[in-house]
Parts: structure tokens; sequence; C-alpha cells
């Protein structure tokens, strides 16, 4: 067994590595960037050796240097994780060249299913059931159509050197074909340096189920089971569980074994998965083999009492698999959702930021969180916008979808837009606890899983109002037990008016789809010094607060009989209410300073830092409502900006290749008339 390994990798992977190596005491060295210099991963870490900038590919993506580090540091062997370098077959080769071990496959397995179309004709030539589709060298944009013509559409064009959803798209008539083939084949070269493509024939309701495998240097090879991973984004997946609903054991018996001969078929060690579109019908078709560990391996470690990385670690350093098949079963179920920092009702634009304030639910036998960063750190443009994982286990599905709900209804985060309240309606789905299930699920549920900003309610009202008095109330006894006179009237925030009951009036704005609504709430004091209470005047109604207790961001409520807990985070100017679950936002008006805000006009800018890579109009076109007018490359995916109006285009600020910073104006619009 190793005594010390290097993680070429950074976030929840490098940290979830981290702890095995230390449960089994081995020592780790940690790589990091500019960015991460304070990250999680190397303050875990025993060693961390610096790689360079920003940008993965002055850092995370230089093989040489992280080889170097593994020398200068003495570790035996180098755990990729996943992304950046795992699948790198001449990462891999330096390795071994270089006498330290490569915890992943051989070089030749990951050359053989490092082309989705090289992959595709081994399996092929094992017998393992393909879709149908073009896996072949002519890349010719006019050859390429012809062949998704004869097909017929829908079809689906790949990167053949993709995944992670990166440089794919669905075709679905003939005249569509060209323009979205250009980008897939740009968003290709930008994300793997290799543009070339396969076409396949798009399977209307699928199922993406994939089978974890595991060989060994000795010839041994078990499968532990499946994972159900159908509910993707951007061809990316969501929400994955273990194991898939619904599966015979027939059908699971013959998926695995079709999985250990696929492996077999390539002389693969270490972890891999199969990944299959299981059809209506029953069948199941090849899709690509990962040759590495997945994102969504948890599930998997939940239902079989397994770490993966153990595994991993063990086979890489000689080490015979740690079970046979027939020493393998399932056990319960489990679900993993990835908490992103992302914006459902953008089309899952990516976001970054700062977490001002991060609250998780606790980790016990049944909930786990992978992560990598913490309250304070930032998700940067530079990498991918993941915060964490969730993982659920339970007895059965209904249990572990229950688990789910409530951990989801704990997770809170202030500072970036997130995709909690998304995955809180999906695990609420009806459909999804029903099994209707294919990759085209959230699509087809959009309207369900996708909920607008909805009006803040009386709970979060009475939140808000009685956490800002309770707060100033605290800081008046603290600036009154420094002060001369501590008992001075001018320390009170009591309200206190001159024939007049005691009040104050807090005023909001409340954003609801785009529009800011004003809001005031009058709150009366009541009550005596003992028990201080409120009458809060509402838009819609009048409440008692019978009481209140405010302990940092934790406020305690009785309102007329009923109590609830509320958690509070101030933002700047702007009030973060959570309460069972639920979550809104509130701007602080003050009126003393409250200005009228400026209109940008007819400007359109950048949702995000990134890289302009191309701008389809110049200034003078005449554009029509939601026309594509500027295409941005940022954190790996490529974002079009569309024409929110019909118009002309008056000036066009950047070109291609130029670096644009979050908000910059791109291009200014004249409308119609």
């Amino acid at each position: 067994m190793f005594t010390k390994i290097l993680i070429a990798n950074r976030g929840e992977i490098a940290c979830r590595v981290i702890k095995t190596a230390q449960k089994l005491g081995i020592k780790t060295v940690a790589v990091y960037s500019e960015a991460d210099k304070n990250a999680m991963h190397v303050a875990m870490a025993d060693e961390a050796i610096y790689l360079g900038p920003a940008p993965a590919r002055d850092s995370y993506l230089k093989g040489d240097l992280i080889i170097e580090a593994a020398k200068q540091t003495g570790a035996q062997g180098i755990h990729p994780g996943y992304g950046f370098l795992s699948e790198n077959a001449d990462f891999a080769k330096a390795c071994f060249a270089n006498g330290i071990e490569f915890i992943g496959p051989p070089e030749g397995a990951i050359i053989a299913m490092g082309s989705k179309s090289a992959a595709k004709e081994i399996m092929e030539n094992a017998q393992v059931p393909l879709v149908p589709g073009y896996h072949g060298e002519n890349q010719e944009p006019k050859f390429l159509k012809s062949e998704a013509d004869k097909m017929g559409y829908p079809v689906i064009i790949k990167a053949t050197a993709g995944g992670g959803g990166k440089g794919m798209r669905i075709v679905w008539k003939s005249e569509d074909f060209t323009a979205n083939l250009a980008s897939c084949k740009r968003e290709s070269a930008a994300s793997f340096g290799d543009d070339r493509v396969l076409v396949e024939k798009y399977i209307t309701k699928p199922r993406h189920v994939e089978i974890q495998v595991f060989a060994d240097k000795h010839g041994n090879a078990v499968h532990l089971f499946e994972r159900d991973c159908s509910v993707q984004r951007r061809h990316q997946k969501v929400i994955e569980e273990a194991p898939a609903p619904g599966l015979s054991e027939t059908t699971r018996h013959t998926m695995g074994q079709v999985a250990i001969h696929a492996a077999q078929a390539i002389g693969y060690v270490g972890a891999g998965t199969v990944e299959f579109l299981y059809d209506e019908d029953g069948s199941f078709y090849f899709m690509e083999m990962n040759t590495r560990l997945q994102v969504e391996h948890p599930v998997t470690e939940l239902i079989t009492g397994q770490d993966l990385v153990e595994w991993q670690l063990k086979v890489a350093s000689g080490q015979e698999l740690p079970l046979t098949q027939n020493e393998l079963s399932i056990n319960g179920h489990a679900f993993e959702v990835r908490i992103y920092a992302e914006d459902p009702r953008q089309d899952f634009l990516p976001a970054t930021g700062t977490l001002q304030h991060l609250d998780t639910p606790a980790e016990t036998q049944h909930v786990r969180i992978d992560t990598g960063v913490g309250q304070g750190d930032t998700v940067s443009v530079h990498y991918d916008p993941m915060i964490a994982k969730l993982i659920v286990w339970d007895h059965d599905r209904n249990s572990a979808l229950a688990r789910l709900r409530g951990a989801l209804a704990q997770y809170q985060v202030v500072g970036v837009t997130t995709n909690t309240e998304f995955l809180s309606a999906l695990a609420s789905n009806q459909a999804f606890e029903d099994l209707d299930l294919d990759t085209n699920f959230i699509e087809r549920h959009k309207d369900d899983l996708i909920i607008d900003d909805l009006a803040a309610d009386n709970d979060t009202l009475v939140a808000a109002a009685i956490y800002q008095i309770l707060k100033r109330e605290q800081n008046a006894q603290e600036v009154a037990a420094q002060s001369h006179d501590p008992y001075s009237p001018w320390s009170q925030v009591t309200g206190w008016r001159l024939n007049t009951d005691n009040h104050h009036v807090l005023d909001y704005k409340d954003l609801v789809d785009g529009i800011a609504n004003d809001i005031s709430v009058t709150v009366h004091f009541r009550g005596t010094a003992q028990e201080q209470a409120y009458l809060l005047e509402l838009p819609s109604t009048e409440l008692k607060v019978l009481s209140a207790k405010l302990a940092g961001h934790d406020l305690r409520l009785d309102v007329e009989g009923r109590r609830f807990n509320a958690k509070v985070v101030e933002d700047t100017n702007k009030l973060h209410v959570f309460i069972n679950g639920n979550y809104q936002m509130l701007e602080i008006v003050d009126k003393g300073q409250a200005g009228e805000s400026n209109d940008a006009g007819g400007s359109l800018t950048a949702p995000m830092p990134g890289t302009i890579i191309e701008v389809l109009v110049e200034a003078g076109d005449a554009v029509e409502a939601g026309q594509p007018l500027v295409i941005l490359e940022a954190m790996k995916m490529e974002h079009t900006i569309n024409s929110p109006s019909a118009g002309t285009v008056a000036e066009v600020m950047y070109s291609a290749g130029d670096l644009v910073e979050d908000g910059a104006e791109l291009l200014s619009l004249e409308a119609a008339e």
C-alpha cells in the first residue's frame, strides 16, 4: 500500500480522496492554483504545492508540474479525481515513465474509451449493443448532415472526446443541424482541444442507467450494481440514485455482465463506469465508458457499504479486489443531488460570488455531504460552480426521498444564487416519485420544477421586521453598555413617540418576476419591560407577536399562539429569510437615502465574466426579439445573448476573443418604433 499520494485535483473530490487516505494512514499532497491558496483541500492535506495562476490550463492541467510535485514530495501515486487530467492518456503514461503509479486505468484503456467513436467500434466488436449512428472520421459538415438526414430526426451530436454534457446538442430538424454542429464543435475544441463529433439517433424517452465496474491487475472484475442518472439539465446530471428503480433482477444481472465484458475488452484496471441508454421496452444500448471515478459514486458506496476510493488505492497498489461478485449486495436506496451556484430561472446560468452564509444539515448515517468549500469561500469563474454533493440513504426509495426533502429544507446558502429550491421541487415532484423518468424529465416538467418568484408571505414579513427590531435593540444595548449613561432614553429603540403610540415603520422592496414591489410594515411596541410583544401592521392584515427571541441569525417567534423558527441573514441592504425550507429575500429601503434607479436603456450586458466567442450582428443591423446577438463562453459552457426586443443595433463594444467582466455592456440597441 502507498505511504504517500498526491491528489491532482481540487474541491470536493480532492477532499473526498484525502479523507479516505487519512483513514488508511496514507499521507497526502495537495496541489493548488492562485485562486485556491486558502481552499479546504489545501488545508486538509499534509502538504500542498503551488502550481500557478487560477486558469486550469495554467495550473491543474499542467501535468509536468504535477509530476514534479509528486517527485519533490516523495508521493508514490497520483490520484487524478475526475475532470482535469483524470482521463488524459498522456498524463497516465508520463506518470508511469517517472515511476509514479497513476491511480486509474492503464494508458491503453483511456485511449480506447477516450474517443466515443473508437469506443463504440470496440464495443461493437465485443457485441455490446449500440445506438444507431455515425462514429467515423469524416468530419465534413455536409457529410455529417447527410448521415443525420439518413437516420431521421431527432439526432444528437456529441464531442468524441467529450464528457460532462460539454460539446453536445440535440437537433430536432434538418435545417437546424449545421448551426448546432458548429456550436458543438466550438465548445468541444474549447473544452477538450478536439472538435471531432459523432452523430447518433436520439431516443426520445430514454433513461440513463450506468454500471459501476471495478477490475484489478490480476484479471478479476466485478460490478457494484447500477445508478439511474436520468434527470439532467444541459446533459449534465442533476440527481442520481442507486439502485435504478424499476429494474428487474434479470435486467440488472444482464447489464452488469455486459459492463464487465466491456471493461475486460479493453484490459481495464480500477474504477470505471459503463453508461447505457435504457429504453421503455427494457432494451439498452452502450453510450460511453468513463475511465475514472464518477461524481455520483457516493450513492453506490451507501447501498453497498464499500469505500470506492479505498478500492482504487488497493487496486493501484497491486492488491486484488476486496470482494467477489457473490459477496456484493444492495442494501437500501440512496440519492445524490448536486448543489450548484446557478440560476434555474435563467436556463441554469452559472453564478459566482462569495458564500456569505452557509448552513447545512447535520451529517448522520442517513445524510452525507461531500464538499470542498465553507462559509466565506468564493465560487470562482475559473472552475465548475458545484458547491457540494448532498447524499442521503434509507431502507427504501420513498424513505430516502423523504430524507432528501428534509435535508434540502435545511440547506441554506447566501451570497450566490443556487439550485436548492429547484432540487426541492424535484424531490417533491409526483412524477419523479412515481418513476416517470427519462433524460427529458426536466423539460417535460419545467413549469412544476422552475417556479417563479413568489411574493413575500406574512411569515417572511414578520420575521424580517422582528429581526430588524431585535437587532437594533441588541446594537443599542451594546452601545449603551459602553456609554457613560447606559439608561439614557436615547439608547432605547422602543419607537417612543410624543402623543402617539410607540412604533417603527420598516420599508422593503420585494422582487417578484423582475418587478420590485414596495412594502411597508409598521411595528407597534406592546407588552412589558419583562416580556416585549409587538403588533404588526402588514399590507394584508394585522398580527400580534407575543414573544420573539434572536440568537445570531436564529429567530424564535410566537405569532398569536403559533410558534415557529426562522433564520434571517443580513447581507448589506438585503434580508435573506429561511422558514421551514422556504427562502425569500427582501431589500431594505432607507427612505432617507432611496433614490430613483438608473435605467440601462437598450444595453445588453454580460451575465458573468467570460470570453466572446462570436458576435453575430453589426452596428446598423435590424434585429427581431429573441434573435441571437452574441455567443459568450464562461465556466466551460457557451451562453447565447438574445435580443430582448425588436430594434436596431446601435453599437457593438466587443469582438470575438475579447475577455469581458460581469455586467460589461456588450452592445446597445435602439428599440423599434
